[in-house]
This record gives C-alpha cells, structure tokens and sequence, in this order.
C-alpha cells in the first residue's frame, strides 16, 4: 500500500505564486492547499495536520515573521520554510532565530524549493507507535544534559527544552561526531542533506541558537567550539580543552 501524500499548507499573498506552487507541488506527488492571508492559514492548521508550512514573510495584515513567532511561541513544531525578498538578510535570520527551518529567496527555482522541503521533510522525527522506541537511537549524555536520539529530544536536569527540527538535526549531527571539527559545508550536508550555499548564515544562526541553550558562557563557548575558518566542533564535558585548535 502506498503511503498518503505529504500534506503541505503554502501563506502567500501572490494568487499567481499560489497557483502556481499548488500545480508544481501537486505534479510533485504532494496535497497542497494554499491561501493568502494568517487568518486563513490558522484555519487551515484547526482543520488539518500538515507535515510543513511554505510561509511567505511579506503578507498584508499579520506579516509572516509575527505568525511564526506566534506559532512557536505555543509550541507549534510544524517546520517552516520561509520565502523572503532577494535583500531581506535581517529577515531571514530573525526568522531563523524565531524557529523557521529554512528559507528560499525570491525569486527561486521550483526545484530548488522541492529540494529545501524533502531536505527538511528528512529531519522531521520518525512517526512510530508511542512508547515504542527507535532501534538505532540512544542517550548522548553531557554536563545538565542528555540527548535522546531515539525519541528526538534534548532534557536538562530532565526537562524537556525546546527545538525546531532544524536546530534538533544539527545539535544530533554535532553530538554524532564528538571532537570531530566539521566544516559548515560538512555539517550543512549531514544534518539537511543539501549544499551549503555562500553567504548562507543559517547555520551560525542555528549554532548561536544552541549554545544558548547548552552553554554557561554563550560568548565563551565550551561544548559547541568554533573551528576558526573552518567550522564547528563538539566538545563533551568529558573532554580535553583545545577542540577549536583540532585540525581539521
């Protein structure tokens, strides 16, 4: 039996562009519906459960960049791709910063965008049955902290702490690969599975995101190290000072 189609709700206020994603993204094996205002889409999210929202930040009423901060801030996981203005740096990192999982510039390939979403598709957590868990996860234990790769959740003390799945994917990526320096290349690859483009800052984004979370000096960083010109490097509390001096 073939498993249903990936539902996916598109916010953007180009009747042009919506049509246009609804016919592409349907070719492309996916539901899609589509609307032009935050109103709309909230009743959409009442009505249905969508693997990812295509979320455009220039929106009359409610722009994008409150919506996705208000979902957040309720604890609505759903990923986010943001489409944003050719020049809208300042947009995209604090849309990155609020939880969006990616974004796409305007104007972009439809391929390129198909490609962002089974990239971020890919990091979602694995549904499976509750209480079940997932034979090739376990627990990553460091300093306050335990990582659960099976069930997909970071615990301090043993509460639970909040992620996007974007910054879930990377912290995994990093914790997988103790003391092992990683470029921005490298760690784009293994926890989004797509390119690393120039002049994308999203990954520091969602580093600086994280060792805020992990950190007891954000601005002396321990555990996340930085690799000077290269990367970034995992540091267990168990280890030897020096990571962001390792070669890489």
């Amino acid at each position: 039996m073939d498993a249903s189609p990936v539902r996916l709700a598109v916010l953007d206020d180009d009747p042009q562009l919506r049509n246009l994603l609804r016919r592409y993204l349907s070719e492309k094996g996916f539901t899609v519906d589509a609307v032009g205002t935050a109103p709309e889409l909230e009743r959409l999210l009442h009505r249905h459960r969508y693997a990812l929202v295509i979320l455009d930040l220039m929106l009359p009423g409610e722009g994008g960049l409150s919506l996705c901060r208000r979902l957040r801030a309720r604890g609505e996981k759903i990923p986010i791709i943001m489409l944003t203005a050719k020049g809208d740096e300042m947009d995209r990192v604090i849309g990155l910063e609020i939880g969006a999982d990616d974004y796409l510039a305007k104007p972009f390939s439809p391929r390129e965008l198909v490609a962002r979403i089974q990239a971020v598709l890919r990091r979602r957590p694995t549904p499976s049955v509750p209480g079940t868990p997932r034979p090739d996860g376990g627990i990553a234990a460091f300093g306050p902290f335990r990582l659960d790769t099976r069930n997909r959740r970071l615990e301090k003390h043993g509460q639970r702490l909040a992620l996007t799945t974007g910054e879930y994917a990377v912290l995994e990526t990093l914790v997988l690969h103790p003391r092992r320096p990683l470029s921005r290349e490298r760690l784009t690859e293994l926890a989004r599975g797509r390119t690393h483009l120039p002049n994308d800052r999203s990954m520091d984004i969602q580093i600086s995101r994280l060792r805020r979370l992990l950190e007891d000096d954000p601005a002396h960083p321990q555990r996340i190290q930085t690799v000077w010109g290269y990367g970034y490097v995992f540091v267990p509390d168990d280890a030897p000072e020096g990571g962001a001096d390792a070669a890489p």
